[in-house]
């Protein structure tokens, strides 16, 4: 039996979006690959995290060690694997990335 918590689908879709916001956003400015850096130490020096918080930034730690290269790193948080789900699951690893007034337009495709 499943106990988990449904989202309802417009947070996933505003998740979705987000993530999307934030992988244009580092192909655009590759720089920004430092702010997501800033945010891990940050976040290290809390005393108390969620377990998986703390996961998702070894995580984080790891696609780091791969490669420095922004496309390899947008592709694993991309990624429909372990890992990519684990960095999607915390928005707080972005923060600072994407414009707060900028999450509300829609790119055009």
């Amino acid at each position: 039996m499943n106990n988990r918590k449904k989202r309802p689908q417009g947070a996933d879709n505003q998740h979705s979006l987000f993530i999307a916001h934030v992988v244009q956003q580092l192909r655009a400015q590759p720089s920004k690959v430092n702010i997501i850096k800033r945010n891990l130490e940050e976040y290290r020096q809390q005393r108390f995290l969620k377990r998986g918080f703390l996961t998702a930034i070894e995580r984080f730690d790891w696609v780091f060690e791969a490669s420095d290269n922004i496309e390899d790193i947008c592709q694993q948080i991309l990624a429909d694997d372990y890992i990519g789900k684990r960095l999607r699951r915390y928005p707080l690893l972005f923060k600072g990335i994407v414009k707060s007034d900028s999450l509300f337009i829609v790119p055009k495709q």
